[in-house]
């Protein structure tokens, strides 16, 4: 199906996954169990299992399963080191998995970001990262935009409620934001619902003038999604039908004769 333009933009790199697998040159893999800093139950694996492309679409898939030292199993697909930007429109369509305990997300953080690394500057939230899309499995009708940096991080992140009147896990939804120098601004199916600028943290830093990399994952459990709901059927998958990125188009610069 050919791409819509968007007036005002240039499309610079998109995934539609046509393939039969996923492309490598666009995405990595976090893996680990370890809670991921919110308590989180799954273990992130690079298994066709949990991630894999099949029939135009990337399936994240979370399973119930005993696997290392965790009882679930999913995916934390990244483009770090391959594909990373500053400002722009990133979009994704995707499709949520319903149920209480589920925490799918699409969302950016700061290219230099290294958990290992000695300096505090290349550690969250001083890296900033952009919430294009988050779901809380309890909230059916809910869909967050948010951003974290120094002082305004985790429950205090500068965060917009979009509630719908349907649930959000019944069909698939078109999430992005558009970030320049001058701030971010959420959409949710085309509609925007949230804009901040940069002015917005006070006398706090804007993290927001570097290269970002894009995270596609969906979590199990922890402390912001909640229980796992005793009914909750696996598997259970995140459906992602296209990420795109999109630039502003370079104005013509008028020819003087």
């Amino acid at each position: 199906m050919p791409i819509t333009e968007i007036e005002g933009w240039e499309l610079v790199w998109h995934d539609e996954f046509d393939g039969d697998a996923i492309d490598l040159t666009n995405w990595t893999y976090d893996i680990g169990g370890w809670g991921w800093g919110n308590g989180e139950a799954q273990y992130y694996t690079s298994r066709p299992k949990n991630a894999r492309v099949e029939n135009g679409l990337l399936i994240i898939e979370a399973h119930q399963e005993k696997y290392e030292n965790s009882y679930y199993t999913s995916a934390r697909m990244l483009t770090k080191g391959l594909r990373e930007f500053k400002y722009g429109r990133f979009e994704a369509r995707l499709k949520v998995p319903a149920g209480a305990g589920l925490w799918p997300a699409f969302w950016m953080l700061g290219a230099h970001f290294d958990r290992h690394s000695d300096d505090e500057r290349n550690h969250w939230p001083f890296v900033g990262e952009i919430d294009i899309m988050e779901h809380i499995g309890r909230e059916p009708d809910l869909i967050l935009g948010t951003i974290h940096g120094p002082g305004y991080a985790g429950a205090v992140g500068l965060s917009r409620w979009n509630r719908r009147d349907y649930p959000i896990a019944d069909d698939y939804h078109t999430y992005a934001v558009e970030w320049d120098y001058d701030g971010i601004r959420w959409f949710y199916d085309g509609e925007l619902y949230y804009a901040l600028t940069r002015d917005v943290t006070g006398n706090r830093e804007w993290v927001f003038d570097h290269e970002f990399f894009m995270i596609l994952n969906l979590a199990v459990g922890g402390q912001f999604p909640g229980p796992i709901a005793l009914d909750l059927e696996f598997p259970v998958a995140l459906y992602v039908d296209h990420v795109r990125v999109w630039q502003p188009v370079a104005e013509t610069a008028e020819a003087d004769s």
